[in-house]
């Protein structure tokens, strides 16, 4: 074995042969409940768990064990969290690209896909629409092309972006989810000011990422997955992992992930900001029936507990990949982030396009407006939150990290979220979205732990009402 958690190395620190040991410790121990009773006991402290206690309780199938979990991945959520969900939207910019991914849209050798890349006057149309909307936040996406999606078209679409003031809109942090590069360009990246950078591995296994991705720069496994290392270099402190689910074995990818949060734990002192769940989904070009090791509606809430109880620092992301069904689910065992009103496609906020000449990269699942889904949480007893103080504030990598672990960040994190809900019931809220807010917010102000920033939090929201912006912690 060739494990070194530490290693810059990428088949070191995603050591095949220790995933392999992990889960057959966990499939020899599946029926242990003493151990998985103490690994449970263990992860309430909220401190995480190793990639192999987690497998264990991934495995756990007894229901009142499992049970247990389910409610200790609540507990921990909601000490970090509280009832805070973040949003966002991606924003396409290009979809073309030379890599060969045979479960992308985006492929190569996709004939039947509008190609298209979006002009910084067509940007600023997109941006508008999404600030119409009552979006704060945006994840940046672009396939990989060397010419048409260059770093500096990257770095001027993200200057484009900040610098749109339309009405009471801002965009106030760009998230990027860009191919694997170079330091330079990490480095160039983190200059520009972006907040996350977004990297999926796809798949852990290295058999099976290579036969997925065939040809292209992508096709280079250590390349790509030794990304992360390379952005944290550059000066990038918040990067997202993620795997999309249903390519590989789910306990495989489940525990590679892991892995390369405690590689990045072990060799930078600071995990994954954030972690994202996908699961393959149909697409123009790609059939997801074809893949095998699709996973459902159980052990994706499974995924998602376990997760939050290994990782009870990061951030968790389900897309509108997941219907409201499945997202409602997972919001309360663990998911912090959610899209909202979101297109795949580029171009498709400001223009809808014909579905019979769509450039999405996927199908949505959940179609709701973005006001349409904040409502939705409001009356689940959730705060749609669209704060960005953290990036600007400077409370990034390690710093965000020491606030998340110690519990801190709860007070001034519901605080923000309830400043930046109140932008949002003012400026863009449906009267309807607007009837589920006073006693939502006059309950979750009683939770903020510090008399002085209630009564700062309060003091701001008169603020609001009367037209300033902006307010943070």
């Amino acid at each position: 074995m060739n494990y070194k958690v530490d290693s810059p190395k990428a088949d070191e620190f995603i050591c095949h042969d220790e995933i392999l040991d992990t889960l057959a410790y966990a499939e020899q121990n599946r029926d242990n409940a003493a151990l998985i009773s103490d690994i449970i006991d263990k992860s309430a402290e909220g401190k995480g768990l190793s990639h192999r206690e987690a497998a264990l309780l991934l495995e756990c199938r007894d229901p009142e064990l499992k049970a247990r979990i389910y409610a200790i991945a609540k507990a921990i959520k909601h000490r970090i969290y509280g009832n805070r969900i973040v949003m966002f939207a991606p924003l396409y910019l290009s979809n073309y690209c030379i890599n060969g991914c045979v479960y992308c849209p985006y492929h190569v050798k996709n004939r039947t896909i509008p190609r298209k890349k979006l002009s910084q006057e067509e940007i600023e149309r997109e941006v508008i629409a999404l600030q119409n909307m009552g979006h704060k936040r945006l994840a940046l996406e672009a396939g990989e092309h060397p010419t048409m999606n260059s770093i500096d078209y990257i770095l001027e679409s993200i200057r484009t972006i900040y610098s749109i003031k339309h009405k009471n809109g801002a965009i106030r942090r760009v998230n990027v989810n860009i191919a694997a590069t170079t330091v330079e360009n990490y480095r160039k990246l983190h200059e520009a000011g972006i907040g996350t950078y977004i990297l999926f591995q796809e798949t852990y296994h290295r058999p099976s990422y290579e036969a997925l991705h065939p040809t292209g720069p992508k096709s280079d496994y250590a390349y790509h997955t030794e990304a992360m290392d390379r952005a944290m270099q550059g000066g990038i402190d918040d990067v997202g992992l993620g795997v999309l689910f249903g390519l590989n074995t789910y306990k495989y990818d489940f525990v590679g992930m892991l892995m390369h949060a405690e590689h990045l734990e072990a060799r930078f002192g600071v995990g994954p900001h954030t972690v994202s769940v996908p699961r393959i989904c149909p697409a123009d070009g790609v059939d997801a029936n074809q893949f095998s090791n699709a996973i459902d509606d159980d052990t994706f809430a499974h995924i998602v507990a376990v997760l939050r109880i290994a990782l009870p620092y990061a951030g968790m992301i389900v897309s509108t990949r997941e219907s409201q069904k499945s997202r409602e689910r997972v919001l309360e065992l663990g998911v912090s982030q959610i899209s909202g009103g979101s297109r795949t496609s580029v171009g498709g906020y400001a223009h809808h396009e014909d579905p019979d000449k769509s450039s999405a990269q996927f199908e949505l699942s959940d179609t709701r407006t973005l006001d349409e889904i904040v409502a939705w949480l409001m009356e689940l007893g959730y705060i749609p939150s669209f704060c960005t103080a953290c990036y600007r504030e400077g409370r990034t990598g390690d710093r965000f990290m020491a606030l998340a672990k110690s519990g801190q960040i709860a007070n001034i994190c519901a605080a923000n979220a309830l400043m930046t809900l109140h932008e949002y019931l003012e400026d863009y809220a449906s009267d309807t979205t607007r009837q589920h807010a006073p006693r939502l917010i006059e309950q979750e102000m009683r939770y903020i732990p510090s008399e002085r920033i209630r009564q700062r939090t309060l003091s701001n929201i008169e603020e609001i009402k009367k037209g300033k912006r902006d307010f943070r912690f």
